[in-house]
């Protein structure tokens, strides 16, 4: 397989994804625009402007038509694919660090931050497909205040029957999609060690978190059971589930500002590859 370069935008990269078809890819980045691509051939389709700060996150509708952000300029923008145009605008008192569209697309969920006095919250609003796709409601349907412990990603469930949210304190907890009402949760890696990053199997039976105590954890969605858990040697930024095949991915890296070495992997910016159901590695 030939790897294929984007280049797009001028500050670091904050997060891609793909469309539910595979054959677009969005990026966001610290440079306040939003790059889409298409991924056959790695042409630019487009660009968005709009945002005043660093975009944290993005993420598409299932049937490709509108495009969420969250920015750290306190808003989240929804967009119309096709023409580039932001249909709606949130704003908020904190900068938004997660958006996520619900399985069906008829929800969009967000993460805020704890910040200057001001809680972080976890929010979803409805969203509306007619032929107007500025007729957005200005009211969230859910909000659910972190008081314990902000929230740093948040996801939705199987059958958007839950949302499952990963914390600083290093709890997950599940929570109730239809009404906001905590369930449980559980304490997923070491106290006070962020989780911060979620991701989900494509049934979203389970899930898998990434830990900054140099873990990542398999989780049940159900009962938020931990069923193996992976371990590295250095803090982790993200993990996945490989969709095809019975991997996970786990990729970390110190503080560039804490590397004092030469050695070429002092830093252990690398991904480790390990088969899901044990703890064997089969790769680097």
């Amino acid at each position: 397989m030939r790897p294929t370069l984007l280049q797009g935008h001028e500050r670091a990269l904050a997060q891609i994804k793909y469309n539910r078809d595979g054959d677009l890819l969005f990026s966001v980045a610290k440079d306040k625009h939003i790059c889409a691509w298409y991924t056959s051939n790695g042409e630019r389709l487009g660009t968005y402007h709009g945002h005043q700060g660093a975009i944290w996150t993005v993420d598409i509708s299932p049937d490709s038509r509108l495009l969420a952000s969250g920015s750290a300029d306190n808003t989240i923008k929804l967009w119309n694919v096709l023409t580039g145009e932001c249909v709606k605008t949130w704003e908020f008192p904190t900068a938004v660090k997660r958006v996520e569209f619900s399985e069906d697309g008829k929800q969009l969920l967000a993460v805020t931050e704890k910040r200057m006095g001001f809680l972080g919250t976890i929010v979803v609003y409805d969203i509306r497909y007619g032929e107007d796709l500025h007729d957005q409601t200005d009211e969230h349907t859910i909000k659910i205040t972190c008081e314990d412990s902000k929230a740093t990603v948040a996801g939705w469930s199987y059958l958007d029957k839950y949302i499952i949210s990963a914390h600083e304190d290093g709890t997950v907890t599940q929570w109730d999609a239809k009404t906001g009402e905590y369930n449980f949760s559980t304490e997923a890696h070491e106290f006070d060690t962020p989780i911060v990053d979620i991701q989900f199997s494509p049934d979203r039976i389970y899930f898998i978190t990434a830990g900054r105590d140099k873990t990542a954890r398999l989780i049940s969605t159900r009962d938020l059971a931990v069923l193996k858990t992976y371990p590295a040697d250095t803090p982790l930024n993200s993990a996945a589930i490989t969709p095809k095949k019975d991997f996970v991915i786990l990729g970390g890296g110190q503080d560039a500002s804490k590397v004092t070495t030469t050695d070429s992997r002092q830093g252990k910016f690398e991904a480790r590859f390990y088969t899901r159901s044990s703890r064997t590695r089969s790769g680097v």
